[in-house]
């Protein structure tokens, strides 16, 4: 299923791991808990996935591959080693591409990890969500706060340099005193990079139907006292903000998420997992089996399936480089979607008149922190600006065209 992409593109690989020991309260990913006899089943079937598309894509060099999930980590060691040597005999890796598995604190020891950083994965991502232990027990995270402490210091041992820690903020019974402590003490740990998510009730989860019979969640503006706290912090710690969750040690940002975030090729493998290449955006089944099958048997493995038009492509750039620190470009904007920057950079002059956004120095145009708080309403806001300056360009065509002629 993979497309022809432009010359030269560098492509990135996500592996979706779907196995939990247990579910969160708040996930909404496509994973399972329970289904541990089917990883060796699921294990053949990505297997041949991988071995099937890579000739496909032989002439792009991959520079990240990601192992998300679920939880990868307690896929196993072994599986995890099998399909990252796959990947390097399939494919065309370059020379030191960024390989990052995602992690819990309990699924993880020494010895795995020595193993995996000796296949070649060099970024660790942990879910740590809270140092705090009731918040963890109110969201039923399956880890300990020393656990979360003892992987940090066995990926060091390790060799691991590139290591990442999730944190939530905005969990059920917390304030910004517990925030803070669970903050410093992750900064305390020296990570390289960290992920920083404001809590999001997702439908279907078990934390929305806590939370539709009446347990209360930090509100709004809470929420906002919290991130810009963080924002601060974490810069007056040395971590570069480049994204609205995620900052960096300089030199360690996630150069897998930023290829979602700049609109470059990716491969997705497994059930639910998405790809972007060659203009169209599609996905696998949601569904393990279904997936299986899909793979080893023939049977229907595609969900969806989208040519994306330019001028779509146009209103992507627009939502996903807005959510980064780098911002927009006019030459950007105008050169590779052909469309008008003015509307834009209008509403832009006006939302950095209420501390929404900044110019960068060099033509473009960045949110601030307080604008990323509000980032949905101020980008649906630019988007909308854009099609009616579109409309009202082609109105004056639409006139010529259907005037009345004269006999």
């Amino acid at each position: 299923m993979a497309r022809q992409a432009a010359p030269l593109d560098k492509l990135g690989l996500y592996i979706h791991i779907p196995f939990c020991r247990s579910k969160c309260d708040y996930c909404d990913f496509y994973s399972l808990a329970g289904a541990e006899a089917r990883m060796d089943a699921y294990q053949k079937a990505l297997l041949a996935h991988l071995r099937e598309t890579a000739p496909l894509v032989r002439d792009f060099p991959v520079d990240t591959v990601y192992f998300g999930g679920g939880t990868p980590s307690f896929y196993g060691e072994k599986r995890l080693r099998e399909l990252l040597s796959a990947i390097q005999k399939a494919f065309r890796l370059e020379k030191n591409p960024e390989i990052t598995l995602e992690a819990n604190p309990d699924s993880v020891d020494l010895p795995a990890l020595r193993a995996l950083a000796r296949t070649g994965f060099n970024r660790l991502s942990l879910g740590m969500q809270t140092l705090v232990p009731r918040e963890l027990a109110a969201i039923h995270r399956p880890h300990t706060v020393e656990q979360g402490a003892a992987a940090v210091m066995a990926a060091r041992q390790a060799g691991i340099k590139n290591l990442s820690l999730d944190l939530i903020y905005g969990l059920p019974g917390q304030t910004m005193g517990t925030w803070q402590y669970s903050l410093e003490h992750a900064l305390a740990l020296a990570p390289e990079h960290l992920s920083c998510y404001g809590l999001k009730v997702e439908e279907g989860t078990p934390l929305a139907a806590r939370v539709a019979a009446g347990e209360a969640l930090p509100d709004d503006d809470t929420q906002a006292e919290l991130y810009l706290w963080t924002v601060r912090r974490l810069r007056q710690a040395g971590y570069e903000q480049y994204e609205i969750s995620n900052f960096a040690k300089p030199g360690f940002q996630s150069r897998h998420n930023l290829r979602y975030w700049e609109l470059r090729p990716y491969l997705g493998f497994g059930p639910g997992a998405h790809s972007d290449f060659g203009g169209r955006r599609y996905s696998w089944v949601r569904n393990l089996e279904g997936y299986i099958h899909g793979v080893l048997e023939g049977g229907e493995l595609l969900d969806s399936e989208d040519f994306i038009p330019q001028r779509e492509r146009g209103n992507e750039y627009l939502m996903l480089r807005l959510r980064t620190a780098r911002g927009v470009r006019e030459w950007e904007y105008r050169g590779e979607y052909f469309m008008d920057f003015s509307p834009i950079e209008a509403r832009l002059r006006e939302f950095a008149a209420q501390g929404w956004a900044e110019p960068t120095g060099d033509g473009g145009w960045r949110l601030t922190p307080s604008g990323f708080l509000v980032s949905n309403q101020l980008i649906g806001d630019l988007l909308e600006r854009q099609e009616r300056s579109r409309l009202s360009d082609l109105l004056p065509l639409a006139r010529e065209r259907f005037a009345p002629r004269p006999e």
